[in-house]
């Protein structure tokens, strides 16, 4: 009796094992027959998606003046390790000179690389994944008119088990909301063009959000900021809760500006940021505008008077 129990405790646990091996499996949204959907794109349309994507801020190499040489390199430090984003730029042996656009979609939709590894969420795909393919193909095709960057990618400095990618397979299937960004039709062509912007492409709840022990947003506390992940102090509120005195154009200022109603002038990584935006038809950043102050007023965790 002894025996057969042991037995069937070693057959349930491989079991186990192979079936969390099957569903934590890196799936690509799109195969070869999806190549062609991808190429010809439009770069001069694509410009704008990679100023709204913010895709300078992370992928730029540091201590140089071009936001477009994008080497990577920059140091994001997490409660999980520091972050090292990668060389985007078409050099073929440093950069993804050698990829497909197909490929740069899996790596947005789907958080797959072409090596068929999970990216981690560091790299913002769980917004990224709501993008429109005709936007990631236009992308690419700007991105591969953009100078290659010969500076070498820098490895991830995490500790075990955090250096285990294929874990991240059950963080997909409990945190990462797949499918187009719906539109609602009632609330106007302004709201909804910031709808996408916003969550889609700037991914801008990525950083004004509390996340749990997961690192994934609560959704009581997206918008409504929180401890920054570097771990240096807190992330601004954007919800009416702390900027509710601010009108659609104080909004727009900021994007454009920087410059807040109270005359202060953002910093830190919001500095890139601003420069991104600036970059953008205004009609954009009046659309971004709408949309955050449309939020519903959330409270800060641990700071729910906070006020901008």
């Amino acid at each position: 009796m002894p025996r057969t129990l042991v037995f069937i405790a070693a057959m349930l646990a491989l079991s186990g094992a192979g079936l969390a091996w099957i569903v934590t499996a890196a799936r690509p949204a799109f195969g070869e027959v999806d190549a062609a959907r991808f190429e010809n794109g439009d770069p001069l349309r694509g410009q704008r998606i990679f100023d709204a994507g913010q895709c300078s801020s992370c992928h730029a190499t540091p201590g140089q003046g071009s936001r477009l040489r994008l080497g990577g390199g920059l140091a994001l430090g997490s409660p999980y390790g520091t972050f090292h984003p990668p060389n985007i730029s078409p050099d073929p042996q440093e950069g993804i000179g050698t990829w497909r656009g197909v490929d740069l979609a899996n790596a947005l939709l789907s958080g797959v690389s072409p090596e068929g590894q999970h990216y981690y969420p560091a790299f913002p795909y769980s917004s990224y994944v709501r993008m429109q393919a005709e936007d990631v193909r236009d992308l690419w095709a700007y991105l591969r008119s953009l100078k290659p960057a010969p500076d070498r990618s820098l490895a991830h400095e995490l500790p075990i088990p955090f250096t285990i990618r294929r874990g991240l397979g059950f963080w997909k299937l409990l945190f990462l909301e797949r499918g187009p960004m719906p539109d609602e039709p009632e609330r106007g062509d302004a709201w909804n063009c910031g709808h996408y912007l916003t969550e889609a492409i700037a991914h801008c709840a990525e950083c004004h959000s509390t996340r749990n022990l997961a690192g994934a947003i609560k959704p009581e506390a997206r918008f409504a900021g929180g401890p920054d992940q570097e771990g240096a102090g807190y992330v601004p509120n954007n919800t009416p809760q702390a900027i509710g005195h601010w009108s659609v154009g104080d909004l727009v200022e900021v994007l454009t500006t920087g410059r807040t109603p109270g005359l202060r002038v953002v910093k830190s990584s919001m500095d890139d940021v601003v420069k991104n935006m600036a970059a953008l038809p205004e009609e954009d950043r009046r659309a971004i505008a709408t949309y955050i102050h449309s939020l519903p007023p959330r409270p800060t965790p641990g700071f729910s008077n906070y006020r901008a």
